[in-house]
């Protein structure tokens, strides 16, 4: 890969070109910015036969750690674009996403990946868990706007919300995953004295634990910024946006708590406070440029990996496509009308929030991150990289090409 450093370094500069013309030159063509990278990524990756194969297995610290960056990035950037006050009525429907619609998804995978592909239940459930929660990164295009700009209207609300909040809600699932796997590597069962401890530990104290270290972060920070002593001095939105992000996922890991939790919290605490000033304004510009940076480079890589895939014949069997278009055709969308079912809202409002559990960059992180801890079988891995890797990029196009008309006919749904 080092030998090829420079002609990588060209590619990212492409992609990134497409990032700033994209909306000026794309903007007639039903594509959105991710398929547009993706597939650039692809052609490379096919093309570009000197390069080192982007074997995953044997990159995984390095994909854990950008692929980290880049969530916690898009959880600050989504918590505090939020105008939403926190009541009851209004989150509803991201709750019920939470707690029914999440879980669905989470088991429904573990089941066909433990009677489609073979694997370990361990394996399976890592397989639910990592392509449950829908992805903050790429799901940027269907959420809420700019803060204080109005029309924060359900669907992107809804999205938003689920976003920045599943992906830490997803991890007690990735760790029971890896607990399992770790008692069968060491010859031991899974018993019932581990998942109470699962649940004390990994499910009660440490969400518990992300919510209050995210509230008390996110309130200390907008009191530091917005005193009378610094109000009408100017603060640099770059510092305070990775302060924010740092000192809450910092500090949330320190007292072994779920860091993304705590992020996107710290956002939405911050945002909560002084919530009509023009600084969150500025905050949420300097996040939105820093994560389409961050994205792009994760996109194209992630293209290059498929392309490269393609290239050197990886077999990919109709079990994959099959479950694949089952996963975001089938379960997402039943699951979520399962849980909006009751709420007083329109059936395209329904349908929209549904169909749009877009899955992306978060998948890859949580993947990574399993697998870096030894305990999961090389066959298993493997198969679940390419199943993952398959709905990934499934759903860039799939949503790409959707997502507008889906939420413009909630829109048009409303003025009637």
């Amino acid at each position: 890969m080092l030998e090829n450093y420079n002609l990588f370094l060209l590619i990212c500069g492409i992609a990134f070109l497409f990032g700033a013309l994209f909306p000026i030159m794309f903007k007639r063509l039903p594509i959105s910015l991710p398929m547009l990278q993706v597939s650039f990524g692809m052609i490379m990756g096919y093309w570009w036969t000197t390069l080192s194969f982007l074997n995953p297995l044997d990159n995984g610290f390095i994909i854990e750690k950008l692929t980290e960056i880049v969530v916690l990035v898009s959880l600050v950037g989504a918590g505090i674009k939020i105008d939403t006050a926190l009541t009851w009525q209004l989150w509803r429907p991201t709750v019920r996403l939470l707690l029914i619609t999440m879980p669905i998804g989470i088991f429904a995978m573990a089941f066909l990946g433990y009677y489609a592909f073979g694997l370990s239940m361990g394996a399976a459930i890592l397989l639910g868990a990592v392509l449950a929660p829908t992805d903050p990164v790429l799901a940027s295009s269907i959420q809420v706007g700019p803060p204080n700009t109005g029309g924060e209207d359900a669907p992107r609300f809804t999205l938003t919300s689920e976003a920045g909040l599943n992906d830490g809600l997803a991890f007690p699932f990735v760790y029971l995953a890896i607990k399992i796997a770790e008692a069968y590597s060491a010859g031991q069962h899974f018993n019932g004295e581990m998942l109470w401890s699962w649940f004390t530990h990994d499910v009660l104290w440490k969400i518990g634990a992300g919510l209050v270290v995210g509230v008390v972060v996110g309130k200390a920070v907008a009191k530091l910024i917005f005193s009378k002593r610094t109000r009408g001095t100017a603060i640099s939105q770059g510092y305070v946006v990775i302060a924010l992000t740092l000192l809450a996922y910092g500090l949330a890991e320190f007292v072994h708590s779920y860091g993304f939790i705590a992020v996107f919290v710290a956002a939405f605490a911050f945002r909560r406070s002084e919530c009509e000033h023009e600084y969150h304004h500025k905050l949420h510009d300097f996040a939105e440029q820093s994560e389409g940076l961050l994205m792009s480079l994760v996109l194209v890589t992630f293209g290059m990996f498929i392309g490269q895939g393609l290239q050197s014949g990886v077999e990919l069997t109709w079990r994959v496509y099959a479950v694949s278009f089952t996963f975001l055709l089938l379960i997402r969308p039943i699951g979520g009308f399962i849980a909006l079912s009751g709420l007083n809202m329109q059936r395209t409002e329904k349908y929209a929030i549904s169909a749009l559990g877009i899955r992306g960059i978060g998948t890859l992180y949580y993947l990574s991150y399993a697998l870096n801890q030894g305990f999961f079988r090389d066959e298993d891995a493997i198969k679940l990289w390419v199943v993952c890797s398959i709905v990934i990029l499934i759903s860039i196009f799939i949503h790409g090409l959707s997502a507008p008309k889906l939420l413009q006919m909630t829109i048009s749904k409303e003025r009637r």
